[in-house]
Order: structure tokens, then C-alpha cells, then sequence
């Protein structure tokens, strides 16, 4: 299993923005020192709380403080760039970071990005798809492109340098609440990036979602796998459960009134009832209702050991939402209780040290008493020498042999 970010990013209203982007990039740099293997990168253009406009600058630039973690966008929309552009823009970063690169596609989240560049909502879905179709050919096939779309043309096209990847980077398509992602990822065989997974109902409709894009790539000709899945969750970890909630609820209840409610409108996603009032809206709420994972990281094993059975067959990573709900020192030691704890346990890293352990215990006391006997034999070889040469033996190899014990 793979772990990453998924970087909006958040950043409340009123922050210096060149700070909140100094910290980004400082997070993706702790997580590279920690293992995490990827972080995806957000493109957003309004509503004040998402500021990067561009993840491929800022993807280059993390990728020269950074030595391993792959970095994603988290989405393009492609329907704000013709699909050309979008092509030999993430063929060249290929290049330059040596095949660190994927590209995460989406038509676009913010319906105030699509109304100042002038483009019909119920359009975003079908430009999407195009667009990525006119990539995955540039990426694999020489010359003569051509395409009369609907809304994208390319003439005897080339993409004259192709990706460092063969035969390209990965490709992910985002996925939210409507079945429009996975019914793109079917029709593209793309990976899925799951975001809508801490809605309510998100979990249990895992297998019928991941159901509907298998027979979508079967009715196209294509295929989709399962490793190629990414979950978003919502997390937080400390020591107890009551610290990792206590240290986000203002941060995260900030995120749900400010943002999703009075920002973006999205109310229904955490109502619980008709006229609920937004300020019972809150990291408490949304924690009870299991779309998260905020506690220790006993139970971040157990949530993501759940949410495997619930799959229907599995995945192939979770992404954490890139937060500032809680103080920037415990946001840190939160992904580094992650990293030392609970990615070992999906990523096969920990079984042979409990086994040499359990060997270890399970032989202690015929270990200790072949331990005591060559330490009597090594007291008497002394003892021996001593005598041998004349001398008296020191009395240091009189003393109880309980001392080895601690």
C-alpha cells in the first residue's frame, strides 16, 4: 500500500500566501525524509482557500528539495488548457525531476473557476475525457495527430519530447460524489484518486464505484486495477484519541463552516438533518460519523484494515488531506506517528523484526543459560592465566552472575 498527501491546499483566508506555500513545500520535504511516497497537488483559480493555480511550478519546485516522493497533480482541469499544453508541460517535468512525476486529471471542482473562464458546468465532464484522450495519444503515438473535437483541435500534431516514463507517467482521474469519475477512469483505463471518500456513505459504496469503472473499461476495451486506486481521508494522530480531536476541532470546524459551508455551499454534505444549524456542523460530527481517521495510531490500523474488507478487494494507497487544523508542530508529529507506526504494517516492513523477536523470547531461557555457561568458562580460562603466572586472580569474577540480568 502507498501513502501520500492530497494537497489542496487549505489555508484559511488572510494568511500571506508566500508563508502558506513555504510551509507546503516544507511538509512535502518532511514527508519525503519520512518514506511517504507520493503527494498530489491541487490546481485552483477562486474562493480564496485553495491558492495554488499551478501544480506543475509548484511540483518542480518541490521536486528540487525532495529525493524520492513521486509528485502528482491533484487534479489539472483540463478543460482550462489545451490538452497539447498539458502534454509537453508534464513530458518535460518528466525529464527534469527523472520520472517523479504523475498526472492526476479532473474537469474542474470549483464551479467559480469554470464561470470566470466562461465554461458551461454540465460541459466540464465531456471536456475532460477529450482532452485526456488527445494526452494519452500524444504521449504514445508519432506524429499525424489530428483531432476535429468539440472542444479541442490539434492539426498533424507531435509531441516532439515524450515522457521520461515509458510509456508514460501514471494517470489518475479524480473521483468525488457524482459517478462521473469512475465512468471516465473505465472509458481512459486511468487510476482513480477516490476524494469523496469521508462523505457520508463514502465508504460503503467503495465496491459498487470501483464495480461501475470495471464495466465501464470492459464496454470501452480497456482495464482498470485496483493498485492504481487512491483513497482520500481526512487525519490526524497523537497519543490519545481526546488529544487528536482536541487538537483539531477549531481548525477543522473552521474548514467545514467557513469553507465547505459558507464558501463553496456544500451544506448537504454535512447536514444530518432538514435546517440543521451550521455551527453543530463539526470535526465531532464528522469524526462519529467514520469518514476520518483522528485518534491514535492503534486506530489508524484498525480503520485502514476496515476499509480494505470494505473495498470488496482492495487498493492501492491512501492520501491524507494536507490540513492546517491543528498546530504546525502537531501536524508534523502526526505524519511521523503515520510513518513510524502504521505505514510499516501495510508495507510489509515490520513482520520479520516481530518474528526474530518472538524467537528471540520464545528461546530466553535456553539463550541465558548457554549465555551464564560461557561466561563461567571465560572466569575459569581466566582464573587459569592468573594462577598460571603468578597471580591473584581478580576478585571482579566473584561477583553474582544476576548482574548480567537488568
Amino acid at each position: 500500500m502507498k501513502f501520500g498527501i492530497f494537497m489542496a491546499p487549505f489555508h484559511r483566508v488572510g494568511e500571506n500566501p508566500t508563508l502558506a506555500f513555504e510551509r507546503d513545500l516544507q511538509l512535502i520535504e518532511w514527508l519525503d525524509e519520512l518514506g511517504y511516497d507520493e503527494a498530489f497537488i491541487g490546481e485552483h483559480h477562486s474562493a480564496g482557500w485553495e491558492i495554488i493555480p499551478s501544480p506543475e511550478i509548484f511540483m518542480a519546485v518541490a521536486a528540487t528539495r525532495t529525493k524520492r516522493i513521486m509528485l502528482g497533480s491533484g487534479v489539472v482541469s483540463v478543460p482550462y488548457h489545451h490538452p497539447f499544453n498539458i502534454a509537453n508541460r508534464f513530458a518535460l517535468l518528466d525529464h527534469l525531476t527523472r520520472g517523479r512525476v504523475m498526472l492526476g486529471c479532473g474537469p474542474g471542482a470549483l464551479p467559480s473557476d469554470a464561470y470566470m473562464l466562461g465554461i458551461e458546468t454540465t460541459t466540464q465532464r465531456d471536456r475532460m475525457v477529450e482532452g485526456i484522450k488527445v494526452i494519452q495519444r500524444l504521449f504514445t503515438e508519432e506524429g499525424g495527430i489530428s483531432v476535429d473535437g468539440s472542444y479541442f483541435k490539434l492539426r498533424d500534431a507531435h509531441l516532439q519530447v515524450k515522457p521520461f516514463q515509458k510509456p508514460h507517467m501514471p494517470i489518475f482521474v479524480a473521483n468525488t460524489f457524482s459517478p462521473s469519475g469512475m465512468v471516465a477512469a473505465g472509458e481512459l483505463g486511468c487510476g482513480v484518486l477516490s476524494i469523496g471518500t469521508f462523505a457520508p456513505g463514502g465508504l460503503k459504496d467503495l465496491p459498487k464505484r470501483w464495480a461501475m469503472a470495471e464495466e465501464i473499461a470492459a464496454e470501452n476495451g480497456k482495464q482498470v486495477h485496483r493498485e492504481n486506486w487512491r483513497l482520500v481521508f481526512p487525519m490526524h494522530l497523537a497519543e490519545s484519541r481526546k488529544e487528536a480531536l482536541d487538537d483539531i476541532r477549531e481548525g477543522c470546524n473552521a474548514w467545514i463552516q467557513k469553507y465547505f459551508v459558507e464558501t463553496l455551499a456544500a451544506k448537504i454534505q454535512f447536514e444530518e438533518y432538514p435546517g440543521q444549524p451550521v455551527e453543530e456542523m463539526t470535526a465531532d460530527r464528522m469524526v462519529a460519523r467514520g469518514g476520518s481517521i483522528v485518534g491514535t495510531p492503534d486506530d489508524a490500523i484498525a480503520y485502514l484494515k476496515n476499509v480494505w474488507e470494505l473495498s470488496g478487494g482492495g487498493f492501492g494507497g491512501v492520501l491524507f488531506l494536507a490540513h492546517e487544523w491543528a498546530a504546525r508542530e502537531k501536524v508534523l508529529h502526526s505524519f511521523e506517528l503515520m510513518a513510524r507506526y502504521v505505514m510499516p504494517e501495510f508495507q510489509d516492513r515490520v513482520t520479520s523484526i516481530a518474528y526474530s523477536q518472538q524467537w528471540a523470547a520464545q528461546r530466553s531461557e535456553q539463550l541465558f543459560g548457554s549465555s551464564v555457561a560461557a561466561i563461567m568458562k571465560a572466569i575459569q580460562d581466566y582464573k587459569r592465566h592468573a594462577e598460571a603466572h603468578g597471580r591473584v586472580p581478580s576478585d571482579l569474577v566473584d561477583q553474582p552472575l544476576t548482574r548480567v540480568r537488568p
